[in-house]
């Protein structure tokens, strides 16, 4: 009896295996959110995913909605990173604290999103892939 149930546990692996692959389904974003997303995108080719990204003195990091945030390095090029998880206060503009080691922003650094006239934690989630987006040669 007891190397059936082992066997079948077996055969559950590669299923249970399969749910933790890292692919995630792309957020949704409401139709304000997508019209500010393509508005910061406009004219901008996507290019080839990164996990780490170096962190510029002069960026701005913008959380567009719950799960997509841009870091804009200048007006030629910007990052589109689609959290892994959900930290459910950016959309309301709750504040962002990344915890990083290094010189870098990287896939599974920890975000917390905190309402600081409450100081009240809203959510946590992690950074994932970078994908840039660059403005053609002219």
């Amino acid at each position: 009896m007891r190397p059936w149930i082992l066997g079948s546990g077996l055969c559950l692996a590669p299923l249970l295996l399969a749910g933790c692959s890292g692919t995630h389904e792309p957020p949704r974003l409401t139709e304000k959110q997508t019209s500010e997303l393509e508005r910061a995108l406009a004219g901008k080719v996507p290019g080839e995913k990164t996990s780490c990204v170096n962190r510029e003195s002069q960026s701005n990091l913008t959380a567009i909605s719950n799960s997509v945030l841009l870091y804009r390095v200048s007006r030629r090029l910007v990052y589109r990173n689609d959290l892994i998880g959900s930290c459910s206060g950016l959309s309301r503009g709750d504040t962002l604290i990344i915890r990083t080691w290094g010189s870098q922003y990287c896939r599974g650094d920890q975000i917390t999103s905190a309402d600081l006239m409450t100081g009240m934690v809203t959510g946590n989630c992690a950074l994932g892939d970078f994908t840039p987006y660059r403005a053609p040669s002219k």
